[in-house]
């Protein structure tokens, strides 16, 4: 990895009005290869017992997949979209014994030592890129608002604001394999940040504040100030909130 900058992290996790947390986020460091990590989140839905379920098996599929990976030896696109479609086939195994069925969605990045990151998302969960605090390039929802913002029938803003808002078109754990979102940045930079989180948390933001905040703050106190601000503007209706936040700082 370059040694123009040096890479700094934190993960967030609040159940917000819930009376459970369904959410769960890492940030994974590889073993062999200590340049190299996997930031990942999983929004589980299916009650209690199933949609925790379901995000814990996102969470060890991922582990277990990761820390077999080999950068440079193995494509990156190819473990990453293993880790979706296996934890989709486990989800869907442990629908058979769970009370309630059980789904998640998976938003993933990883950074490999030679500076370039892949991600791969399904649901609505979301990965931004950002590069000094501006919009470089995010996922795009599986959701059905998502597809009347398509269509041009609403706008992004009425989006959020839409009581349909929560209806997923797909994700992990359903009858038909998800979609998997990927997208490729070639070669990370100095001042870039990757966020990744769920619902609970870019629901309450615009993608401007998410970057202003990213871009002004450490990731610690990115992490946090975000929570907050998110539980005050859910007004007591929040959900589970999680989210990893990732930048690159020049070493100058």
């Amino acid at each position: 990895m370059s040694k123009g900058y040096r890479i700094t992290a934190s993960t967030g996790t609040h159940k917000g009005d819930r009376d459970y947390q369904q959410d769960q986020v890492n940030l994974f460091s590889h073993p062999r290869h200590p340049s190299c990590m996997l930031g990942i989140v999983a929004d589980g839905m299916g009650g209690r017992s199933g949609g925790r379920k379901a995000s814990d098996q996102v969470m060890m599929t991922a582990r277990q997949l990761f820390e077999r990976y080999a950068p440079g030896a193995d494509d990156a696109p190819t473990m990453l979209k293993q880790i979706i479609e296996e934890a989709h086939m486990v989800i869907k195994l442990t629908a058979l014994s769970a009370e309630q069925e059980p789904h998640s969605t998976l938003a993933a990045f990883l950074i490999n030592p030679a500076g370039d990151c892949h991600w791969v998302h399904a649901g609505d969960s979301r990965i931004y890129h950002y590069h000094g605090g501006k919009l470089v390039h995010r996922t795009v929802d599986h959701s059905y608002v998502q597809t009347l913002v398509d269509k041009g029938e609403i706008t992004e803003d009425e989006a959020n604001i839409h009581p349909q808002s929560n209806i997923l078109m797909s994700c992990l754990g359903t009858e038909e394999s998800p979609p998997i979102g990927y997208h490729l940045i070639p070669k990370l930079h100095p001042d870039d940040a990757l966020v990744a989180c769920s619902d609970g948390i870019w629901h309450y933001f615009s993608a401007s504040e998410l970057g202003s905040a990213v871009s002004v703050l450490p990731p610690r106190e990115a992490t946090e100030f975000l929570i907050k601000k998110a539980r005050s503007r859910a007004r007591g209706t929040g959900d589970n909130l999680s989210l990893v936040i990732v930048k690159l700082e020049n070493l100058n």
